[in-house]
């Protein structure tokens, strides 16, 4: 029954091969077998929903400093040839986020917390960084495969129900806190990184990059989460990594 998983892990290992590309903005190889193009169905289905159930901000002032600004950080990361939307969020909480087929949100609590439209261009720039990079595609890319590789681990386990529940336990844990969470600090870092690069060739000063994150350290305090739990790098990390990739290109 052993010899059962053979043939797809040979599958396993020829899609993995034939989905690695290299990504000269990231300066790695990536295994996708998705790309973003892939996820724009779902991308536009959340952003629908989102229009519809989200309470979306009217004020013409605060979208139209949203709008300003994403476009040159979206001109400046080369993805102009796409359409964008922006949407201002009645939220609280300092957010923003994107969605694979151009759209991006940014909440009330964002822009009231940001000094200038510097630190608002560092947040557009990550998301921006985020689509270039195409981690959503890469992360979907990632689960997937986890999820098919513990599949043949679990019917190479043949017979024994238990051994085959607890290898799908452990494995389910191993890959999430081995594999898939560790990569996806590794994507705030990269988008972090490529969001100065854009704010740089946009016009908008690098620095304020750290600025910002300064004042959500602050203003998030300690949430007692070791980092090797969480999918988004510390504060303290994300800062670090800032400042050292900021001095090294002389901003």
């Amino acid at each position: 029954m052993a010899l059962l998983p053979r043939l797809p892990l040979l599958l396993l290992a020829a899609l993995s091969l034939s989905a690695c590309a290299y990504n000269a903005d990231l300066g790695r190889q990536q295994m996708l077998i998705v790309n973003d193009s892939g996820l724009a169905a779902q991308g536009e289905k959340a952003w629908a929903q989102t229009l519809l159930t989200g309470h979306i901000s009217s004020d013409p002032r605060r979208n139209a400093r949203v709008r300003a600004v994403g476009g040159r950080v979206v001109a400046a990361a080369g993805l102009n040839n796409r359409p964008w939307d922006y949407a201002v969020l009645i939220d609280e909480a300092p957010n923003a986020f994107v969605l694979p087929g151009g759209h991006v949100g940014v909440t009330v609590g964002l822009l009231d917390m940001v000094d200038n439209d510097d630190q608002l261009a560092a947040v557009i720039g990550h998301e921006a960084g985020h689509v270039v990079a195409q981690h959503a595609a890469e992360r979907y890319s990632q689960t997937m495969t986890s999820k098919l590789l513990l599949g043949v681990a679990g019917a190479a386990a043949g017979g024994s129900t238990d051994l085959g529940r607890s290898l799908g336990s452990y494995g389910g844990d191993a890959t999430k806190y081995l594999f898939l969470l560790p990569f996806s600090r590794k994507h705030e870092l990269e988008a972090d990184r490529l969001g100065v690069d854009f704010m740089q060739r946009a016009g908008y000063k690098p620095r304020e990059a750290v600025t910002l994150w300064r004042k959500m350290q602050v203003q998030g305090g300690a949430s007692g989460q070791p980092e090797i739990a969480s999918t988004h790098p510390s504060d303290a990390s994300r800062i670090a990594a800032l400042e050292a990739y900021i001095s090294s290109k002389g901003w």
